[in-house]
C-alpha cells in the first residue's frame, strides 16, 4: 500500500474527471511524468478507469488512481468496479467520495476497508473542516480538504480554511496526508496554497480547460517546488 514512505510532499494530484479521454488522457499523463521528473514532485494522476492501464503502461514517475471503486468482493454482479480490478490494471490507489459521487458514511468505510485489503491507497474527499476531522476516524491516506462551494470557481480556500482543515485531520491521525483543493486554475493559486501551509493540492478544470493543457501542468508543478522550497528556506531560518 501507498505510505508516507512512498508519497513524499509536497505531491500534485491531477484528476482528468470526463473533461478527457482516451489519447488526450494519455497525453496529460505523459506531461505529468515529465514534470514529475523534471521538479521531482511526486503526482498523482487520477485517470478514467478505462483508460488505467494505458496510463499505467505509458509512464515511470506518477502514481495512477482510479476515480472510483465499489466495496464489493469478486463473484456475482455487474456494472460495479471492483477492487481487485483497480490491481490488476496498475493502479496504485482510488479516489473516494468526491462531490459527484458522494458514498454514505457505511459504504465509505467499506471500502476503504476494502482497500486496504488489496492494498490500494485511498483519497477521501471532505467538504468542511469538521467533515475533514470525521474522515480521519476512518484512517485513509489522503484527505482532500475541498470547500465544494469553491469547485470550479477559481477560488481557492482561505488560509484560516488551510490551517483548520490541516489541524483538524492532524489531531485525529498526523500520518494522514492533507490535501488542499478546489479552484486551483494557475501556477499562482498553487504557488500561494503551498506557502500558505498545505501539502499537497491538484486540479481538474484549472488543467482541462487550459489553452495549452501542457504547458500548465507543468507550470502548476513547478510553482509547487518553487514554493516548498521557499517554505523550508523559511523554517531553516527559525530552526535554531
Amino acid at each position: 500500500m501507498l505510505n508516507k514512505f512512498e508519497l513524499k510532499p509536497p505531491f500534485f494530484q491531477i484528476v482528468t474527471m470526463s473533461y478527457l479521454f482516451g489519447d488526450d488522457v494519455l497525453s496529460l499523463a505523459r506531461a505529468a511524468d515529465a514534470a514529475s521528473k523534471n521538479y521531482d514532485v511526486d503526482v498523482i494522476f487520477t485517470a478514467p478507469i478505462l483508460d488505467l492501464r494505458r496510463v499505467v503502461e505509458a509512464t515511470e514517475h506518477i502514481f495512477v488512481f482510479a476515480p472510483h471503486m465499489d466495496p464489493i468482493v469478486p463473484g456475482r454482479g455487474i456494472a460495479d468496479v471492483l477492487p481487485e480490478s483497480l490491481v490488476a490494471a496498475g493502479a496504485k490507489g482510488v479516489v473516494l467520495n468526491h462531490s459527484e459521487k458522494p458514498l454514505s458514511l457505511s459504504v465509505l468505510t467499506q471500502s476503504i476497508r476494502r482497500a486496504d485489503e488489496v492494498g490500494l491507497a485511498t483519497i477521501v474527499f471532505a467538504d468542511a473542516v469538521a467533515e475533514s476531522a470525521a474522515v480521519a476516524q476512518l484512517k485513509p491516506n489522503i484527505i482532500v480538504s475541498e470547500p465544494i462551494g469553491l469547485i470550479g470557481t477559481g477560488q481557492t480556500s482561505d488560509p484560516e480554511y488551510i490551517s483548520a482543515a490541516i489541524c483538524a485531520v492532524k489531531d485525529v491521525n498526523p500520518s494522514i496526508f492533507v490535501l488542499q483543493g478546489a479552484g486551483i486554475s494557475n501556477g499562482r493559486d498553487v504557488y500561494r496554497l503551498i506557502r500558505a501551509g498545505a501539502e499537497a493540492t491538484g486540479a481538474s478544470s484549472g488543467i482541462a480547460k487550459a489553452s495549452d493543457k501542457i504547458a500548465m501542468v507543468d507550470e502548476m508543478i513547478g510553482a509547487m517546488r518553487r514554493a516548498w522550497d521557499e517554505r523550508v528556506v523559511v523554517v531553516k531560518q527559525f530552526d535554531y
